[in-house]
């Protein structure tokens, strides 16, 4: 009985995983070419609602930054809201 009742949840996992897919709900990627001046701080607060800091840590983490440094050029991927 357990067995069953194991590859029924098995089963039933795998279905939703391949129903899951990634909605489109967020909009298409945004992508940020730094200037001089800017800083991570004013491109959240331009770019955000609320608490700037949340801005800046998804900024920081959806570009694999160690910190908050960044360099006129730099090209970001900005993430949805």
């Amino acid at each position: 009985m357990f067995v069953r009742v194991a590859l029924l949840l098995i089963a039933a996992a795998f279905a939703v995983a391949v129903a899951a897919r990634q909605s489109s709900g967020a909009g298409p990627t945004q992508h940020y070419l730094v200037r001089p001046g800017d800083s991570l701080w004013s491109i959240a607060t331009a770019r955000y609602a609320g608490d700037p800091r949340e801005g800046v840590w998804n900024i920081e983490r959806r570009n694999g930054l160690a910190d908050a440094t960044i360099h006129p050029g730099e090209r970001l991927v900005l993430p949805a809201g």
